[in-house]
């Protein structure tokens, strides 16, 4: 796992699959994303390494409930009482009660991506504690509001925060080896479309990603170049 800086008090982690965020204030830490299962001892190593104990993060969202996101969430859930935050269309899933719909290819590269990556371990159910939508807020960073933007699964959000304009995506957008493009693996294709087109419209100044580098800087502009590619 590497613990990467964006800004005092935003941090990348990445692992060996998928990466999560910790919003550090001086009341709360919040999780948004959790890496796959098996995360959880390297999220508390990067939790201590800013100062803090893992049982000070009170709230982990989860932007959506393919494993590569939620497979920490439990273990680090128990540290301290934290809530399980998710998209109100993906819990019944993240809880095990449903699966998620499979992706749509929409190009044979984007088929044989998806069969050279290894399978990932099960995640088993998952509570969630809070079913998040369209218009609501989540107390980080003055106020996180919560967008829908299905596509990549139907319970897919993104979170912005005005303030500051950070923009959290998911995997609703991805910025792999400085490409800036559309997720992929999408449930629905022309949902996912018009989800990116509705965070690219936002003036957001610092974009972070599920996959690939955050964009520190300016970011609404590269999220409005996509605009006539999707």
């Amino acid at each position: 796992m590497d613990l990467v800086e964006i800004f005092p008090h935003l941090h990348l982690l990445r692992f060996e699959v998928g990466q999560a965020y910790l919003w550090s204030e001086a009341d709360s830490l919040t999780l948004i994303d959790s890496g796959p299962a098996g995360s959880a001892p390297a999220i508390a190593e990067a939790v201590r390494a800013l100062g803090r104990r893992p049982g000070d993060l009170q709230r982990i969202v989860l932007t959506h409930g393919h494993e590569d996101h939620i497979g920490g969430a439990a273990e680090a859930a128990g540290w301290g009482g934290a809530r399980i935050l998710a998209g109100s269309a993906d819990a019944a899933a993240i809880r095990g009660e449903t699966p998620l719909p499979p992706p749509v290819f929409t190009a044979d590269w984007e088929r044989e991506l998806r069969a050279s990556i290894p399978p990932l371990p099960q995640v088993p159910p998952l509570r969630v504690d809070v079913e998040l939508g369209e218009g609501d807020t989540v107390d980080f960073g003055g106020g996180a509001q919560v967008l829908s933007v299905p596509g990549h699964t139907p319970g897919s959000i993104a979170l912005y925060l005005p303030g500051p304009r950070v923009l959290f995506t998911g995997d609703t957008i991805s910025n792999v080896r400085d490409r800036t493009m559309l997720g992929v693996f999408n449930a629905d294709p022309v949902q996912a479309a018009e989800s990116l087109h509705r965070q690219a419209e936002l003036p957001v100044g610092t974009a972070c990603f599920g996959h690939g580098e955050p964009i520190a800087e300016g970011a609404a502009e590269r999220l409005r170049r996509l605009l006539p590619a999707v």
